[in-house]
């Protein structure tokens, strides 16, 4: 307890020498004794204020096994939010950061820094491995919780997603994945176009992110997917009616989505379901979600989201985040050890801490982690370098192709990848590799950064990125927090407008390229961004 001696002052306001030495005195008496803190300070990153989005230091702490980060914004106090629940894991999976790789090409300056120059910037340390295109802002649902915000706005053109494709494989040659987004990016009039425009250019896994309702009732629609054979990656929350009611605001839409999977399996199609898990509403089910996976013929991994608190979301307590440790500690207790903490591995492609995943060996009788009879860690450290000798490259490079963001499960690619791989472990006795290589089951955690746990460190490792008009590719995180969605979206709707005017003059229509501003003063040496809405040209919200 901090203790504080009165004195009395003379009128110039320094203290009387009488009461200097009766401070002396009770000092003596009472001596006063320094205090530790409760936490670790375990180092200095940069981050946003939650309110207004300036840039402001960050300071990540250890604290009861846990990292938190706090923060001060100048205008609006201090922020804290929970990181990650595992401090000793937080710390260890440093030594899974692998080196970068850069791109063929880089599409923006340097000039304000880091959040404010995506991107892709010479200041970014990682490639894309997983390029996102949001072909539309609509959806036909109206969920509660929504990064997207989704909502009426904008449809973009196919020349539009044909320029966007050009530049991505001029900046990455041959590029591994590109996900066609929304919105509901099923509901576009052109996207089957769209995802056919991406597998002319060689485009090795083309992905539908969807909810699945148009392929649970549009017949026309599925016997395009089946000859279009899409990656599909499907929401898919748990199966209690609450569950939906508080995440979808649908309460009785399992049936609609079992359906879904169902046709997707008559046409061999290979899915990924993608539940967003809250602490208090679907964690008790990852168990369940991932028996049902294992067993149902269409789906081939599981890509667990914790929510997270951007776009559009209900209250929340940021320190009481769920985090990836919090569902492999679930999953570990709801599957009786079928699955533990020990199987999964970070994705040392992105931050360490950002993506974690393993594989199973699963043919209907054996569910066997493939972290059980290889041990990937001796591959994948790259602070300690202690790869075992033995096939030691090309084990290791195919381990790469399996713990990265741009991994398809279900493709001929990770199969070749986990049977190389493969070629190094103990396998068990009568075990088919062959067989099982076509039966790999994969399953992710990717937790996503919001304002309140944004990490400058982290956003310059990430290999996902939103990939616009124009040319620019900006990290899914900057994309959501920083102030990028808003002013994209603002004008993308703008260019639809004059776009649709211009078609209805019957006159050509160029439109200017999309242009990010963020506008900035100097206040206690600190870079402010002006808050959304508040004298920005184009309004991001918050």
């Amino acid at each position: 307890m901090n203790t504080q001696s009165h004195t009395t002052s003379n009128p110039s306001g320094e203290a009387s020498p009488d009461a200097q030495v009766a401070g002396g005195l009770a000092s003596h008496a009472v001596p006063r004794k320094k205090k530790d803190v409760d936490y670790v300070f375990y180092e200095l990153t940069r981050s946003i204020c939650p309110e207004c989005r300036r840039v402001i230091d960050a300071h990540i702490l250890l604290r009861d096994n846990k990292v938190y980060m706090r923060k001060r914004c100048p205008e609006h106090g201090t922020f804290e939010g929970l990181v990650y629940s595992d401090a000793k894991a937080y710390m260890e999976n440093a030594r899974f950061n692998k080196p970068g790789t850069i791109p063929l090409a880089f599409s923006t300056e340097i000039q304000h820094g880091c959040p404010y120059d995506c991107g892709l910037c010479p200041d970014h340390q990682q490639h894309a491995c997983l390029g996102i295109i949001e072909v539309n802002s609509a959806c036909n649902m109206d969920c509660p919780l929504c990064f997207a915000d989704a909502g009426a706005g904008f449809n973009l053109t196919l020349e539009e997603v044909e320029g966007i494709l050009d530049h991505l494989v001029e900046t990455e040659g041959n590029p591994e994945v590109v996900q066609f987004s929304g919105g509901e990016p099923s509901i576009h009039p052109q996207i089957i176009e769209m995802m056919w425009a991406a597998k002319k250019r060689n485009i090795r896994h083309v992905m539908l992110n969807t909810n699945g309702k148009r392929i649970a009732d549009d017949d026309a629609f599925l016997q395009q997917l089946s000859e279009l054979h899409p990656s599909v990656y499907f929401q898919f929350d748990g199966f209690e009616a609450e569950t939906y009611r508080i995440i979808r605001g649908e309460p009785d839409i399992l049936p609609q989505k079992l359906r879904a999977l169902d046709r997707l399996a008559e046409i061999g199609a290979n899915v990924v379901l993608v539940p967003a898990i809250d602490r208090y509403v679907n964690l008790h089910e990852v168990g369940a979600i991932v028996e049902f996976g294992m067993k149902h013929p269409a789906v081939r991994g599981i890509n667990f989201q914790p929510a997270f608190q951007s776009g559009r979301h209900g209250e929340h307590d940021p320190m009481q985040r769920l985090t990836i440790p919090d569902i492999l500690r679930a999953l570990e207790e709801q599957t009786s050890g079928t699955l533990m903490v020990s199987d999964f591995v970070p994705v040392p492609c992105c931050f360490p801490t950002c993506n974690s995943v393993t594989y199973v060996l699963n043919d209907g009788d054996t569910v066997l982690p493939m972290t059980r009879i290889l041990n990937v860690e001796d591959y994948l450290d790259y602070i300690t370098n202690r790869a075992v000798p033995d096939l030691s490259e090309e084990v290791k490079l195919s381990l790469e192709g399996l713990w990265s963001s741009s991994a398809v499960p279900g493709s001929d690619k990770a199969a070749q990848q986990f049977a190389l791989s493969c070629a190094a472990c103990e396998l068990p006795d009568g075990l088919d590799l062959g067989t099982f290589a076509q039966n790999i089951f994969m399953i992710m955690l990717q937790d996503f950064m919001d304002p309140w746990t944004f990490n400058q460190k982290n956003l310059m490792k990430c290999c996902k990125e939103i990939l616009l008009p124009d040319g620019k590719q900006i990290p899914f995180c900057a994309y959501n927090n920083v102030g990028y969605r808003e002013q994209a979206r603002l004008q993308l709707q703008a260019r639809e407008r004059e776009r649709n005017k211009a078609r209805r003059a019957g006159i050509p229509y160029a439109p200017a390229p999309l242009t990010f501003t963020f506008e900035q003063k100097q206040q206690n040496d600190v870079i402010q961004v002006m808050p959304p809405g508040k004298g920005l040209a184009h309004e991001p919200r918050a």
